[in-house]
Order: structure tokens, then sequence, then C-alpha cells
């Protein structure tokens, strides 16, 4: 059974020490996909721009600064209050969002209470996908093979 876990919450787009702009997202969990996390930035475009990246990268970040690469996560204060910074990188551009630490915290719970640390694997229909790859699959005759597929001939010279 599919279980999706979704919030929506308004982040800050920080543009400089002094200013940010409001940026409403939404973070998004599904059970069958056990390791990520999706988050969508509406940021004014017809579509949103959606990120996705590991779960266990935004539990640690509430706690401890973790990441490198496209994505790093970290928690801090802001004006006195928790927030979480994620910053991210990618060929268009790079962006630093501030998020409200108890929301993403309490996003993230229901999301560990649905899939428990250590037991993604078992949301995963591995078995199944192997199964079907490694199955016998229609055999094809030379006659129904494609020409690019060829017949075990040469180039005809």
């Amino acid at each position: 059974m599919r279980t999706v876990v979704e919030r929506e919450l308004e982040l800050n787009l920080v543009l400089s020490p002094e200013r940010s702009v409001p940026v409403p997202a939404r973070l998004t969990y599904h059970s069958d996909d056990p390791y990520a996390v999706h988050v969508s930035f509406h940021i004014g475009s017809e579509h949103p721009v959606d990120w996705t990246f590991a779960r266990e990268l935004l539990v640690e970040g509430v706690f401890r600064p973790c990441g490198h690469g496209d994505v790093r996560v970290w928690p801090t204060k802001v004006d006195g209050r928790g927030v979480v910074l994620m910053a991210l990188s990618s060929p268009d551009g790079d962006a630093l969002l501030e998020a409200p630490a108890a929301q993403v915290s309490a996003w993230l719970e229901r999301t560990l209470r649905i899939v428990p640390p250590g037991t993604e694997s078992g949301r995963l229909d591995i078995d199944d996908g192997l199964a079907e790859l490694l199955s016998p699959g229609p055999r094809f005759t030379a006659e129904e093979r494609s020409p690019a597929e060829g017949n075990g001939g040469g180039n005809g010279s």
C-alpha cells in the first residue's frame, strides 16, 4: 500500500544576509520510494522547481551539518527561531533556502512513523522486479527480427 505524506510550507530564499523572499513549497514523501524526499518550490513560474534527495540527508540536517555537492543541509537560528538551511546547486544556479525547523521536523516524524529507518528496503519490490528482469522473454525467429538486430549475416559486400 502506498502512503503519501505532504506538507505545504513557506520557505525563505536567502538573497543576502539582509534580504530574503518567501517561496511557497511542498514537501512530499512516498512510501514506495522510501529513501527519497521531494521538494517542490513554487517560484511564480508555470511549473514548480522540483528537487529529490535522500530522506536521511534531511533527517540528519535537522540536527547537524551534512551533505556535500548538490545538496547540503544544516540547522541554525535566525532571529531566535530554529531553521533548517538547504543549499542547492545545479547547472542553472545556486539557492540557499531557509525552512522552519519545527515544521520540517514534524513532517519528517510522520514519514519516519510510516517507514521507520532501517526498514526502507522492505518497501521496495526488488524481488518481483528482479524476477521480471530475469524471466525468459518472448523468443523471436530470424524472420521476426528487425534488420538492426541482424540475422548473423555480414554487411552484404
